[in-house]
């Protein structure tokens, strides 16, 4: 379908000023706390987010100000969100993870005015680097006052918004225009600094209007929200979700405890990440032998296709479906809450069995293909289309094609304009209309997109052999033995991999059978060792000789975000990883 410019003028700021309209008394946000789930109705929502933009305004900000939100996923940050917009201003998310140094770059990049932070943790980050920030005037924080390090709580921006009158925040909204900047979305920085992406009013107006086409998010459903909203994906969700007018269940911010809460909401509709639906499919079969695990995938696929198709199902199937229903599957869909009717999945792949496993449990886990340049998503599998292994079809509006050197290229009202403040990557990115997305791929007959990996981590090998390093890194990641694989061999004779350890699984085996912990970790224990080469040995077997991990290396840790190995999304920094194992890598070519 081709693509069209901004919806008739139509802009995010005037969603946010009708967000109630017509559905005051219906339940629009959950949150748990202290073991409780309170309610927000749609029009309290409304009511807090007019409060907060009228105070907004009385700061003394200006249309096009960027105001930053540092803190976790919670109603406040929707609040505080939407309440930027309808006062014109433009929201600048922080990842609350973040340490100070990569606070300071978002605001002194975007040059934030204010910033809303959490409580006073988050505060003392921005007091840390405070002086290196010239542009920002106030430190405002929503638990308590913040201590020391805020200017104002969010009830202090409330009482100074009380002289501002529901005309001038009226005349603000519809002073926006579709071009007008949104929010500047910082992305993850894997080879160097995070770069700024603005979308504009059009673009996530446009998006609501693509992902309402595409039946995403249906008028009855409950939403599940635990994913950062400093990430695009989540934002899109909550907005799509608001937009329908359904109720968004925030978690209580322990992600730990995010499987028992699933319990508690009940949702039908959950955007996660891989990691969740991997550490359930490891839970519920554990105990499944592999040739049942197969017969039950098997049958259960079949029953949920014909079901699709609205055929009848077989006495004999719906037999056999019944006893890995009452053993199995209904296990899976009370892990979720019971009441699952789609579930995506994003910021990374996941494995083909899983996705098959839980579409015979009854539980859509579906995948999409976006990033933040395309205001979340460009791609999406539906029940009605999907095959496993594919990221879907391009959403309506959306055009997706293939360059000449197996570059994805986008076209559409959901891709962004610029860079802030970096027109030579604007000008690298954007060419004659179209995204260069950066990700290799496929498109096959029926226009499924298929990803084969990242253009800029393609290995080249002393042999001149090209490598898409992701293949095989996804593969090994399948083992439930495996956190992290990140391949290494450019401009070397061969390729190897360093491999990091799931801590809960390897713990639970050490518990199981009293191993003996080496001096140097677990990470050096033969049988370890042993269940990692035979991961290699299956993953390799898949692919050409030149493609296979020669060596490998179990490293003593897991990569993350406080190591640095990490972005806030989970993405490897290869380049960081490659320096600080250095030493590992160059004694896999020596020995």
């Amino acid at each position: 379908m081709s693509s069209d410019q901004a919806l008739d003028g139509r802009t995010l700021a005037g969603f946010v000023s009708s967000i109630a309209d017509g559905r005051r008394d219906d339940v629009a946000l959950r949150h748990k706390h202290d073991g409780e789930w309170p309610e927000i109705t749609y029009g309290e929502l409304d009511d807090r987010i007019r409060d907060v933009a009228r105070g907004l305004v009385a700061l003394g900000l200006k249309p096009g100000d960027r105001v930053s939100i540092l803190a976790e996923t919670r109603p406040e940050w929707t609040t505080a969100s939407l309440a930027i917009t309808l006062a014109g201003l433009v929201v600048v998310p922080i990842y609350p993870t973040n340490s100070p140094q990569e606070c300071a770059w978002v605001l002194g990049d975007a040059g934030s005015k204010v910033v809303i932070a959490e409580n006073g943790a988050q505060a003392a980050k921005v007091h840390e680097i405070r002086g290196d920030l010239p542009h920002l005037e106030c430190v405002v924080v929503i638990d308590g006052d913040g201590g020391p390090d805020a200017d104002l709580s969010l009830d202090d921006v409330v009482t100074r918004g009380e002289s501002i009158d529901r005309a001038t925040l009226e005349q603000r909204s519809t002073a926006t225009g579709p071009d007008d900047d949104y929010t500047i979305i910082y992305t993850s920085g894997t080879t160097g600094p995070p770069k700024g992406c603005v979308l504009s009013q059009g673009n996530y107006r446009a998006m609501l209007e693509i992902v309402r086409e595409a039946d995403l998010i249906q008028p009855e459903d409950v939403v599940y929200l635990f994913l950062p909203l400093a990430h695009a994906m989540a934002l899109l969700i909550q907005l799509s979700a608001l937009d329908r007018g359904v109720t968004v269940a925030y978690f209580g911010g322990d992600t730990t405890q995010i499987i028992p809460e699933l319990s508690e909401v009940r949702p039908t509709m959950l955007p996660s990440v891989p990691r969740i639906f991997e550490k359930i499919y490891g839970m519920v079969t554990s105990a499944v032998d592999a040739e049942t695990l197969s017969k039950a995938v098997d049958v259960g696929g079949r029953v949920e296709d014909l079901r699709l198709a609205g055929s009848p199902v077989p006495a004999d199937l719906q037999s056999a479906y019944d006893q890995f229903d009452a053993t199995l599957f209904s296990n899976v869909r009370n892990a979720f809450g019971g009441r699952v009717r789609r579930a995506v999945s994003g910021a990374a792949p996941i494995a083909p069995e899983v996705l098959e496993f839980f579409w015979a449990a009854g539980v859509p886990v579906l995948e999409g293909f976006g990033m933040t340049e395309t205001s979340t998503a460009a791609t999406l599998s539906t029940p009605e289309h999907h095959r496993f292994g594919s990221v879907g079809r391009a959403l309506p509006r959306v055009d997706i094609r293939i360059a000449q050197d197996g570059e994805l290229l986008v076209r559409g009202p959901n891709v962004f304009g610029r860079y802030h403040g970096n027109p030579e990557a604007t000008t690298a990115t954007l060419v004659d209309g179209w995204l260069h997305t950066g990700d290799l791929g496929r498109i096959d007959e029926d226009g499924y997109l298929y990803i084969v990996g990242r253009k800029k981590d393609i290995i080249i090998t002393a042999g001149g052999k090209n490598i898409a390093p992701a293949n095989l890194e996804n593969d090994l990641k399948r083992s439930p033995w495996i956190s992290q694989a990140v391949m290494y061999g450019d401009r070397r004779p061969y390729p190897v991999i360093l491999v990091t350890l799931d801590v809960d699984r390897v713990a639970a085996w050490a518990a199981e059978t009293g191993a003996e912990v080496p001096a140097g970790g677990l990470h050096e224990d033969p049988t370890i060792r042993g269940v990692v080469q035979r991961a290699v040995d299956e993953a390799n077997a898949s692919y050409a000789r030149v493609e296979q991990a020669k060596k490998f290396a179990i490293l003593g840790r897991d990569l993350s975000q406080e190591t640095g190995e990490l972005t806030p999304t989970s993405k490897v920094k290869r380049n960081v990883v490659h320096e600080k194992f250095a030493d590992v890598l160059n004694a896999l070519y020596e020995t």
